[in-house]
């Protein structure tokens, strides 16, 4: 009885903050963000692992200062998905602006390779603006969460404006088939889902456990693959989601190359904006020939 009563008071906490004007939410996820990274916790030590293994040239403050500035802006995205899962179409539009080297409309077989910056979220804007766009569905794989009441929840937000939410476990079939049909395929291969259909790739010069799923799924569908990021805009004043043109020679023959290769874009854009990317994940948890879990 007392779960339930949190779980409908979390929903009524998210709608209400959904409520507030854009600069005083983005304020408060600061402050949440701010109080975060400064409580010594489990996942306070996973960022800070992550920085170090990933930047060992930086100095023990310049990883505690990078640390800082990714809680701040985890902060911000934790408290703006009241908007993407409780917003309006106009609430989106004004906080996510879309880019695009290709023509969404023209339904050819595609994969939009995306990564866990802090915005990933912000992907739900192609469904928003779908039918106004004349853009098809988008679909993409979905994590089963350990609450079930908030996993229906969030596929039901996610799904609100026509978007197809697909389980990841045993449903490639469906995958392929949205890719066929001409519908917009949505991919996050960058964290750890362990080592089944996964490879070793470098990251950060790092051998990581990757998702072979891109290379492997754009194969069997005859897809292309475009990269597809949501950042922050240079004045933080919302984001923006830019999508590429095609990899050239995607897939080649080699899906662990091919896997590889993606690594090395997300690492390239990752540099770029260090702060943004999702460092509280334990991207290195599986290490190969049993060597150490750095966690």
């Amino acid at each position: 009885m007392l779960k339930t009563l949190l779980n409908y008071l979390g929903v009524a906490l998210l709608k209400l903050l959904s409520m507030l004007p854009y600069k005083l939410l983005v304020a408060t996820g600061y402050g949440i963000g701010w109080l975060a990274g400064r409580i010594s916790s489990d996942r306070s030590q996973v960022v800070k692992a992550n920085l170090q293994l990933c930047f060992p040239d930086l100095s023990s403050a310049e990883i505690d200062h990078l640390s800082q500035q990714h809680w701040r802006l985890l902060g911000r995205s934790l408290v703006e998905k009241s908007i993407i899962w409780f917003g309006s179409k106009k609430q989106l539009s004004q906080m996510i602006e879309v880019q695009s080297e290709i023509d969404l409309s023209d339904r050819k077989p595609r994969i939009l390779v995306n990564m866990h910056f802090v915005g990933i979220e912000g992907s739900i804007i192609l469904s928003a603006l779908a039918d106004e766009k004349g853009w098809p569905r988008t679909s993409g794989f979905f994590q089963r969460m350990k609450s079930p009441f908030f996993n229906q929840k969030i596929i039901d937000w996610r799904n609100r404006f026509g978007g197809n939410s697909i389980d990841r476990q045993g449903n490639s079939m469906e995958i392929i088939r949205e890719i066929r049909k001409g519908n917009l395929i949505i991919i996050a291969p960058d964290i750890d889902l362990g080592t089944k259909n996964s490879t070793f790739v470098p990251f950060f010069g790092i051998q990581t456990n990757t998702i072979t799923a891109v290379s492997r799924l754009a194969k069997i569908a005859g897809a292309e693959v475009c990269t597809m990021f949501t950042t922050l805009k240079s004045d933080e004043s919302g984001y923006l989601c830019s999508i590429k043109k095609p990899l050239e020679n995607f897939p080649s023959e080699d899906p662990e190359e091919d896997t590889a290769r993606l690594n090395r874009l997300f690492e390239e854009a990752i540099r770029l904006r260090p702060a943004e990317y999702y460092w509280v994940h334990k991207r290195f948890k599986n290490r190969p020939d049993q060597a150490v879990n750095p966690y």
